[in-house]
């Protein structure tokens, strides 16, 4: 009798146990659950620290974007260059050539000298140079041929030379320079006192131009004819 006794209070443990067990074994993943929501729950304090950590790689994220803005702000050096292109356009203007003082060179004629004093020119002549007082001038082209088709004096001076285009009635008009080349121009007629008088007036003029402008050769125009036209007629 007491066996059975015994047995049925065993049998009770046993079921008390299991009945335990069948309460506290599937509610034991729940605590796990049970326990995340409270640690949700608490956590909102603590959440919003790793919610800020977060946050802050957020914030270098936005470094790189104002670094991509920046490379648009390089778009003004660029832009820069193309300011030095407008300059070179205003520079090809001209101004004048700049003033200054000195002696204009002008030719005469050494008749007879037979290119011994000069460069032989005419009837057996020499071309020689001379010099002026000191002038104010620009261009020397102008002033120095000026300064010899003004000159009303056959002899110049007691230096025994000769101007043959004293009686010529000449005004200059301009002259341009192209390379190695000096071209003048002049208007009005000659007055020359014979055949020989036609080399020695041509040369005054054109070496008078060259040694203004620095050009190894000359070219004539009288009234828009070339010198050599015009003087053949005489």
């Amino acid at each position: 009798m007491t066996r059975p006794g015994v047995s049925a209070f065993s049998v009770l443990g046993v079921c008390a146990l299991f009945a335990l067990t069948g309460c506290f074994g599937p509610p034991a993943p729940a605590p796990t659950g049970t326990s995340a929501a409270p640690t949700s729950t608490a956590g909102p304090t603590t959440s919003p620290s790793p919610t800020a950590s977060p946050s802050t790689p957020s914030s270098p994220s936005v470094t790189p974007t104002a670094t991509a803005t920046v490379p648009p702000s390089s778009a003004p050096p660029s832009s820069a260059p193309a300011s030095p292109t407008a300059t070179p356009t205003a520079e090809p203007t001209f101004t004048g050539f700049p003033e200054q003082v000195g002696p204009l060179t002008v030719y005469y004629v050494a008749i007879g000298d037979n290119g011994i004093s000069g460069p032989l020119i005419g009837c057996g002549d020499s071309l020689i140079a001379t010099t002026t007082a000191p002038v104010r001038f620009t261009d020397q082209v102008g002033p120095s041929v000026g300064t010899l088709l003004a000159n009303r004096s056959r002899d110049v001076g007691l230096s025994g030379l000769v101007n043959v285009l004293y009686q010529s009635n000449l005004t200059y008009l301009g002259g341009e320079l192209v390379g190695s080349t000096i071209t003048i121009y002049l208007s009005g007629q000659f007055m020359l006192g014979g055949v020989c008088d036609i080399p020695r007036a041509k040369a005054q003029l054109e070496y008078t131009a060259m040694a203004a402008s620095g050009a190894t050769s000359a070219e004539v125009f009288v009234n828009g004819r070339p010198i050599d036209e015009v003087l053949s007629l005489k």
